[in-house]
Formats: C-alpha cells, sequence, structure tokens
C-alpha cells in the first residue's frame, strides 16, 4: 500500500475519492516507511527459512508490480490478484519448506477472487478513469459487462476453493462451510448492483472480510476436529 501511495501520488490527488490520500503523511515519509517495511520483510523471510529468503525479493517485486501495471495494461485487477495470491504459497513454503500443489489451487481461486471484487470496486472511477485516460478494465468492457465478469470470476473462485478442500483432503465442516462462502459472494453482486457508494461498499468490504473468516474458520476447524 505505501508503493501504490508513493507511485500514484499524483494520480491519486487529481482523483476525488483518493484526494485525501496525499494528506496523511508526506511524500518522503512514505517513502522511508516503504524502504524500513520492505527491509523488515526480508529480514523476517531470512528468519523462517532459507527459501523465504531467496523467494522474498521475488515476492516483494510482484507486489510492487501490481502499482505500474495500470499504466500500460487494463488487466491491472487480475495484477492485484496475482500480488496477493502469492501469500498461500508463501504461507505454504514457510511452514513446510516445500513447494506443493494445494497453495496453487487456493492462489488461482484468489486471482479470481481479487479480481472479481476490485472490478467491483472499480466501477465508482469510471468517469476519472475514462477522462484521465487510463487503461481501465471497467471503461474498456463497460460497468455492467464488468460486473458480470466479477460474477464469473467468483464462481470459479468458489470451484477452485472446493478443489483446494479435495486436494488438502479436508472434510465435510469445510465443504459446509463453503455454502456459507457462496452465500456471502451471492450477496456482494445483490450489493454492487445497486451501484451506490454504500453498496458498493458493502460488496467490498464486509463480504470479502466474511468470505475469509468463514475460510479460515472452516480450515482451522475442519483440522482441530477431525
Amino acid at each position: 500500500m505505501l508503493f501504490n501511495r508513493w507511485v500514484d501520488w499524483s494520480v491519486d490527488q487529481r482523483n476525488p475519492r483518493t484526494a485525501s490520500r496525499h494528506l496523511l503523511l508526506p511524500k518522503s515519509v512514505v517513502l522511508a516507511l516503504l524502504i524500513a517495511s520492505s527491509g523488515a520483510f526480508v529480514i523476517a523471510a531470512g528468519a523462517i527459512n532459507r527459501l523465504t529468503f531467496i523467494l522474498s525479493p521475488l515476492a516483494l517485486g510482484i507486489i510492487f508490480l501490481y502499482s505500474l501495471t495500470k499504466r500500460f495494461t487494463s488487466a491491472t485487477h487480475f495484477f492485484l490478484g496475482a500480488a496477493l495470491a502469492i501469500s498461500p504459497i508463501g504461507a505454504w513454503i514457510a511452514q513446510t519448506s516445500n513447494i506443493d500443489l494445494a497453495p496453487f489451487v487456493l492462489a488461482a481461486g484468489i486471482v479470481c477472487w481479487v479480481a472479481g471484487f476490485d472490478l467491483i470496486y472499480a466501477t465508482q472511477d469510471f468517469d476519472f478513469d475514462k477522462y484521465e485516460g487510463l487503461h481501465s478494465l471497467v471503461v474498456r468492457l463497460g460497468i455492467q459487462r464488468s460486473l458480470r465478469l466479477a460474477q464469473l470470476l467468483h464462481l470459479s473462485l468458489w470451484f477452485a476453493l472446493i478443489a483446494f478442500g479435495v486436494i488438502a483432503r479436508l472434510g465435510p465442516i469445510y465443504f459446509g462451510a463453503m455454502a456459507l462462502v457462496a452465500g456471502a459472494l451471492f450477496f456482494e453482486h445483490r450489493s454492487a448492483r445497486s451501484l451506490d457508494v454504500a453498496g458498493i461498499n458493502r460488496a467490498f468490504f464486509q463480504s470479502n472480510a466474511f468470505v475469509s473468516a468463514v475460510f479460515l474458520a472452516g480450515v482451522c476447524l475442519d483440522r482441530l476436529i477431525r
């Protein structure tokens, strides 16, 4: 987020939705915090195991790349998804020092999940992105088709979560939790249809927070009780 603020400093000031962000901290402080947090991340990764240390610069590079993609592609939502999708892969490597199929299946679902809800959130910037000539998938597809794509992406997420459960050999508690995830995703898209700020915020923040919590609870309870 610090890197995103730093590289988009001038663009954010012109966007009514983000115009006040630069007032929170001076740009020089943002850069100093960015360098400090990146260094801390690499040091922490080195304290876990050798593989996490070797891959830590790659992880930072993938995360930072997202903030630059909006300058040359309208697929920026998928790059954001990829930046967040490395989380389960990194956590898996940190725990096992190995690479396996299950976290990659989960990562694929996260790409679809994040791209879908970021498309919903980006509908707020349709007019600004069009005026600025920014690479925007919402501008390219239009709002309604973008929302339909978000629905398809979240359906793909749900199937990926089912596949993850099968590969990770999770049990009935986890798969029962997937019914709640499906309900939350349905509510998310129902809220987004109104295209008002309150509805989009419900879709973006509340629904996705619920999906995260249910997924975590489903995995933990399934492992603890069985």
